[in-house]
């Protein structure tokens, strides 16, 4: 067992941070009860994190001993290594487009798959599932306004759209613009207004 683990640590001393490991990917060095067993062991050591079940990261040496890696680290390589959409929840993208100053306590995303947390040390990440509307125009500021306006809301989304269309560049208001007909009407409406700002 002891040689196994020491595979484990020189294999996982090469992967960057946040980035997760599964026992499905170390099965090339022993048995499933095996790679269990040693992942277990990691992680009671504190040389591993278990963010989940059965998801595994390695912690990053800082200044001050050993800490979680970054969370949007984490839930990047989440996205990357399953193939899952993953965005910043609407809290974070209003406060990033300055229509708030409010952020959510603990750090939640939204993915195009179910629902589930990860748990960082003492940090709890929530993924909560958001409908393919809310996942439109990855990486970009009009997916953001999207994500936005969701949060929040009808109401208080009307007040906001003067503000919204001053941020949005030629290009984005035309993506925007773009996907009016895979949006909720009163979101669609609300888009269409930065046409007439524009």
């Amino acid at each position: 067992m002891s040689g196994l683990v020491e595979q484990i640590v020189e294999q996982i001393s090469a992967v960057p941070e946040g980035r997760y490991l599964t026992a499905k990917e170390l099965l090339h060095l022993g048995n499933r009860a095996a790679v269990d067993e040693a992942l277990s062991r990691l992680a009671r050591r504190g040389q591993l994190i278990r963010v989940g079940r059965g998801l595994y990261v390695q912690p990053i040496q800082g200044l001050f001993g050993y800490r979680p890696p970054a969370a949007s680290k984490t839930v990047e390589a989440l996205g990357a290594q399953r193939g899952v959409t993953v965005f910043r929840h609407g809290a974070a993208a209003a406060n990033a487009l300055g229509l708030t100053t409010q952020m959510p306590v603990r750090e939640v995303y939204l993915t195009s798959r179910r629902s589930r947390e990860l748990k960082l040390g003492a940090q709890t990440v929530a993924l909560r599932h958001a409908p393919a509307w809310q996942l439109v125009l990855p990486g970009s500021v009009a997916g953001d306004v999207v994500r936005a306006l969701a949060w929040l809301g009808k109401e208080r989304a009307k007040s906001a759209g003067e503000s919204i269309a001053k941020r949005l560049s030629e290009s984005e208001r035309t993506a925007l613009l773009s996907m009016r007909g895979r949006l909720p009407t009163w979101i669609a409406q609300q888009v269409s207004g930065f046409e007439a700002r524009g």
